[in-house]
Order: structure tokens, then C-alpha cells, then sequence
């Protein structure tokens, strides 16, 4: 069972959420915050497993609750609600498990809730290494879309556009790669200047006739080329997952 906290400074949000709450087996509303340090007291006070929080709230705002969060010494985990998709980034960084934009729908809320529990079950052995942002956003037409992380490949920047690959597309992020870098941490492995790998779709590398070396990913083979600089330490990473 989860136990969740909604944190909102509209009530008609708060309700809501409950709502769709009541509709999903497995959790518990323990609590309801309508700005940020009531959130922290509530928090201290009922123990949550979850927080559902709103970014924008007067006073001490969402991101700001988050940061405190992190710092007690079990914090409850962090699913982002709010109308405002220019947060996401920021949101992951301050190790939201999601970010859903309101309206919230019942099947992304469902979704987050099934990644929260994974994380709940798993052994706290594990747990940390299993944790962070699983999607990052795309804006199409206006609407901002998520993308499964552990469906990319590899990230590559090309002047001023980094591209995400996946098997059969491509998606254009509004993030850097060095940002990129910071928030995935060892899911991702920098073979170029202009080139991050995913961890897991890592499987070799081969030279060309010309001698230049190429990451081999999976579901697409050939990938983007290995800098001469990293080339050893991808043979030693390779070394070490095979």
C-alpha cells in the first residue's frame, strides 16, 4: 500500500487527485498540503511514502519543498503535478520519480504510481541505484511528451540541438548534453565531446577501415563514433559489463 500525501494549493486539484487516487487499488491518501511547509510538517507528522506535489504554490513553492525533502534521513518520494511543462528538467534534478501535467489522467497516474511501487519493493541494497527521473520531455505541437529513458540509445549534439535516438526515431531535447550528463549520472557513458552512450544498450565497439572507432549498441548496431581519448576506457567498461 502507498501512502500518499497531495500537496496543492487549489482545492479542486486536491480533490481531484483524490479522486483518481480512490480509483487505483494499492494506495492510501494519508494527508492533503495546500503550500509547502504544511507539506513538511504533514510529512514529518504522517510519514508518507509518496508526495503528489504542485510546483507552483505561494510561499515556499514545489521545488523548494523537494529540496528539503531530500535531506531527511527516509524522504517520501516526489511525483510533480502541475499546468507548467517548462519545469521538468529542474524537477528531475531534484529527484522527482515523475512529472505529470495537469490535467492529470488516470493511466500516466497509474504509470508513476507503478514506478513508485517498484521502487518501494525493491531491496535497499538496490534501491538507490534504481532511482531517478525514467522519462525525459519533448515538446510536440505546443504539448509536452514523455520519453521513456531506458528507450534511448545513445544522445548526440549537433551545434546548438541535442538528438535522442531510439530504435526506428529520433526525438529533439531542449537539454545540453552536459545536463544531460549531471542528471542520468552512470546510465549514461561519454564516448565524444559530442556523444553520450546508454549503459545498457552498450554492447561493443568496432573500427572502420580508417581505423576510427564506433560504439555497437543494441537494436541498432553500428552507433556514434568513439573519440580516440575514450576509446580505452570503453574496452575497460566493456571489459567489466561483459
Amino acid at each position: 500500500m502507498i501512502r500518499v500525501l497531495i500537496v496543492d494549493d487549489e482545492a479542486p486539484a486536491r480533490e481531484r487527485l483524490k479522486r483518481l487516487l480512490g480509483e487505483l487499488q494499492g494506495v492510501e491518501v494519508v494527508g492533503e498540503a495546500a503550500d509547502g511547509k504544511a507539506a513538511l510538517a504533514a510529512t514529518a507528522e504522517l510519514q508518507p511514502d509518496l508526495l503528489l506535489l504542485d510546483i507552483r504554490m505561494p510561499g515556499m513553492d514545489g521545488m523548494a519543498t523537494a529540496r528539503h525533502l531530500v535531506t531527511l534521513p527516509r524522504p517520501p518520494r516526489v511525483i510533480f503535478t502541475t499546468a507548467y511543462g517548462e519545469h521538468a528538467l529542474e524537477a528531475f534534478e531534484a529527484q522527482a520519480i515523475d512529472y505529470l501535467v495537469k490535467p492529470v489522467r488516470k493511466e500516466r497516474l497509474a504509470q508513476a504510481l507503478a514506478r513508485v511501487e517498484q521502487l518501494l519493493t525493491l531491496p535497499a541494497t538496490t534501491r538507490v541505484e534504481s532511482e531517478g527521473p525514467a522519462h525525459l520531455t519533448v515538446k510536440k505541437q505546443g504539448k509536452l511528451e514523455l520519453l521513456p529513458i531506458e528507450e534511448i540509445l545513445y544522445y548526440q549534439a549537433d551545434n546548438k540541438y541535442v538528438t535522442a535516438h531510439l530504435a526506428g526515431r529520433e526525438e529533439l531535447l531542449e537539454e545540453s548534453l552536459k545536463q544531460l550528463e549531471e542528471l542520468l549520472g552512470e546510465r549514461v557513458v561519454r564516448i565524444h565531446r559530442n556523444a553520450l552512450v546508454s549503459r545498457h544498450a552498450l554492447i561493443g565497439l568496432e573500427r572502420d577501415h580508417a581505423g576510427n572507432h564506433f560504439a555497437t549498441l543494441r537494436e541498432l548496431g553500428r552507433g556514434p563514433e568513439i573519440s580516440r581519448r575514450h576509446v580505452a576506457d570503453i574496452r575497460r567498461l566493456l571489459k567489466e559489463l561483459a
